[in-house]
């Protein structure tokens, strides 16, 4: 046990190197940690997938719930409908292509079936938030264009949990009818928001006297974990709720003052925001949580599969080419710079490779294949995910002249300017 826990200890602090480096050199620390992972489960085979059981599979739903919170959080609803435009332009036409592009790549090239590579396809088209924020924030680009990526990030990212939940939801029923699905879907969603949406009202008010107690700053996510529990339990969508419950309790002073004191007497009791030492215990349990994760993701990434593991080489560049076109169409009226810094804006992050996990853990609780070639698609994910981290740091580090070139100059026309 000694060595396990001298491993623990060290690679917190690597990740806090890590970390540091990114800030310096915009070289994403999600790469050394899956090139850790990477080392110590399929070159040295000292840890592997089997050995950490169903444990992986809790880990990954415990951190998509932490990751959805912190992102409600962060997700501002007077932003929302002050750049709305932008954000459609950019997040919904990017996540469209980009699942296009994927699925495209998957059937006609790598031969999977149509549903399969839809499923992979809705994976993959966000952005991961926990590489593209910190990257953004080093750069001087305008305003708009910062709180877009921003958004499309955390926006895209529930994209991809909808889309991949409802393409899971179809192949669970057996068959994959449009109308029946989407039906369901509506109802699933809109209860699980609507569950999520009231636990973060009531939590939102019942938060000034949770602080009263001793120990208390990890009750909000237990109280998140046991909404998450019954979402699942009455058949609705837990991560949907845990979503919902994060944007009402990170907008809760903007939501009483908007619409609630309309709705309700006066005197009922303030709404209450995290304050900065909760939001800084959320980013925390984040930081450590993507630590061991990204690792385990190394870990888990089957390199006997090559050929998935090229083909997710492949889409990764389909991906890049999709974005490029897209940007060049809507941003023409932009900056150079800032067309290329969106440009290359597409790292995968956490929740692609949560979701990635999902088919294999289907399938082990039906007992049966109830979605084709989930082994497949799990590794081309993760292969996607890393080659994508990868190439964008590459051209990040080639882009970065130009960019510092730039940086100095007087900033030019505004992206994204739809006030």
């Amino acid at each position: 046990m000694g060595p396990t826990f001298i491993f623990l200890g060290a690679l917190i602090f690597c990740a806090h190197l890590f970390a540091a480096f990114f800030r310096r050199s915009r070289v994403p620390d999600v790469l050394f940690l899956v090139l850790i992972g990477i080392v110590l489960g399929p070159v040295l085979g000292w840890v592997t997938p089997d050995m950490l059981g169903g444990v992986g599979s809790l880990f990954a739903s415990v951190t998509l719930v932490f990751i959805l919170i912190d992102s409600g959080i962060e997700m501002s609803i007077g932003n929302l409908r002050r750049y709305w435009v932008g954000i459609v332009q950019v997040t919904f036409y990017s996540f469209c292509l980009s699942m296009a592009a994927a699925a495209l790549t998957a059937h006609f090239l790598a031969g999977l079936e149509w549903l399969p590579s839809l499923l992979l396809g809705s994976m993959v088209a966000g952005t991961g938030s926990s590489i593209v924020i910190p990257i953004i924030k080093q750069m001087r680009i305008s305003s708009q264009t910062q709180t877009v990526l921003t958004l499309e990030s955390a926006i895209s990212g529930v994209l991809c949990i909808v889309v991949a939940l409802a393409l899971m939801e179809g192949f669970k029923m057996g068959r994959i009818s449009v109308a029946q699905v989407t039906g369901n879907l509506l109802a699933s969603f809109t209860m699980a928001v609507l569950i999520g949406g009231l636990g973060g009202l009531v939590w939102s008010v019942l938060l000034r006297r949770v602080r009263k107690l001793q120990n208390s700053m990890f009750l909000t996510p237990a109280f998140v974990f046991v909404l998450y529990g019954l979402t699942e339990a009455l058949g609705f969508s837990g991560a949907i709720a845990a979503l919902a419950f994060g944007i009402v309790l990170g907008n809760a002073v903007y939501l009483e003052y908007a619409f609630v004191r309309k709705l309700w007497h006066r005197s009922m009791p303030p709404m209450q925001s995290l304050g900065e030492n909760e939001k800084s215990f959320f980013k925390e349990m984040v930081f450590i949580l993507k630590t061991f994760f990204f690792v385990y993701i190394g870990i888990s990434i089957p390199f006997t599969d090559t050929v998935a593991l090229l083909w997710g080489a492949v889409i990764v560049a389909a991906l890049f080419l999709a974005r490029f076109v897209l940007i060049q169409l809507v941003g023409r009226h932009n900056s150079a710079t800032d067309r290329l810094i969106v440009s290359i804006m597409i790292p995968k992050g956490l929740v692609s490779a949560v979701l990635a996990s999902m088919p294999r853990q289907i399938n082990s609780a039906a007992g049966a294949p109830i979605i084709p070639h989930a082994e497949t698609i799990e590794c081309m994910v993760y292969s996607i995910i890393f080659f994508s981290i990868v190439f964008s740091t590459i051209l990040v580090l080639l882009c970065r002249k130009r960019i510092i070139d730039t940086e100095h100059k007087p900033e030019q026309v505004e992206v994204y300017d739809y006030e």
